[in-house]
């Protein structure tokens, strides 16, 4: 392998196949897998897990413990907190910020520029488990600590969800919800 300006620290292993953007460090103990692309200026933490055909994009900062299931995109600008974890079959668009602990469900696609708190989960699974897909979040959406996104849903871009809701519709664009389950913040 030949990388440019790339740092790969000794314990990390990039396997053969995988592509490595310019000037990019690979922390301790990182795991990246065949067919996986990492994005030029990039920064992986320590103790990671990208699986195979994961894209992460230019100017992304992965912290540590994270998990990439295969088939993620992640955009450009990025910023992965530790411990996030996805469960693949996700598109993750540019200026995105997850918080650590956030959980993306495969089929979920998170807008351009929004933000995700500590410990917001998204599934895709019903009651009778089976797949329907994950939350679709619009652009410069903000979703707070705790928060819960049920399978299925779409917010409109501009969205406020408050912390601990529990969201189980779809909301319009430029609205605050709250609440479990989340409902709209009215101005009184």
């Amino acid at each position: 392998m030949n990388f440019e300006n790339v740092t790969i620290h000794q314990t990390a292993c990039v396997e053969n196949g995988a592509k490595i953007g310019k000037n990019t460090t690979i922390g301790p103990f990182t795991i990246i897998k065949k067919d996986s692309v990492i994005g030029e200026n990039c920064t992986i933490g320590a103790y990671n897990e990208i699986h195979e055909g994961v894209v992460v994009g230019d100017y992304c900062e992965i912290k540590s413990h994270v998990e990439l299931r295969s088939g993620t995109i992640i955009g450009n600008n990025c910023y992965i907190d530790s411990k996030v974890t996805s469960s693949g079959n996700c598109t993750i668009q540019d200026n995105v910020t997850l918080r650590y602990d956030v959980i993306i469900a495969r089929g979920c696609v998170i807008g351009l520029g929004s933000y995700l708190c500590p410990r917001v989960m998204t599934n895709n699974l019903d009651t009778g488990k089976s797949a329907i897909g994950g939350a679709k979040i619009g652009t410069n959406c903000f979703i707070g600590t705790n928060a819960v996104l049920n399978h299925g849903i779409e917010l409109g871009d501009n969205v406020v969800i408050g912390s601990l809701s529990f969201v189980n519709k779809n909301i319009p664009a430029n609205e605050v919800w709250f609440g479990n389950p989340a409902r709209k913040y009215e101005k009184k």
